[in-house]
């Protein structure tokens, strides 16, 4: 499996820990490429999302992104989710949203290479986990 395959997707689909570790390595290849992330989580609650925003955090050495204050809190949010968290800004933001699908997915920015910029997945919830 290559992350190509995830393209498209709805939701992230179940991976055999081989081609877990295969995409884990193609990410990371990817992701050197880049100056800063992007990452939206499309879950069924909003600890979910943040669980997997926080996992996603500790794997890649990440200061821990803030909630953005100008938005309801998380913990206030009942059902599904979408997060948004951008690292340039040191922020993250969880609204409600039905219909998404679950997943990860990352976006890879970097202004002086645009051609290096990529968004990857949609990845499991627990890609980075426990």
């Amino acid at each position: 499996m290559r992350l190509d395959d995830l393209r498209g997707l709805r939701s992230a689909p179940t991976l055999a820990v081989a081609d877990s570790k295969a995409l884990m390595v193609e990410l990371l290849k990817g992701m050197e490429a880049c100056e800063w992330f992007t990452a939206g989580v499309m879950a069924d609650s909003a600890l979910a999302a943040l669980q997997c925003l926080r996992q996603l955090e500790r794997a890649l050495g990440w200061p821990p992104l803030a909630p953005d204050p100008a938005v309801e809190a998380p913990e206030k949010i009942a059902g599904a989710v979408f997060l948004k968290a951008n690292q340039h800004t040191g922020r993250f933001l969880v609204r409600p949203e039905t219909g998404l699908g679950e997943g990860l997915l990352i976006t890879g920015h970097n202004p002086g290479d645009p051609a290096a910029e990529d968004t990857w997945g949609p990845l499991p919830l627990d890609f980075f986990g426990p």
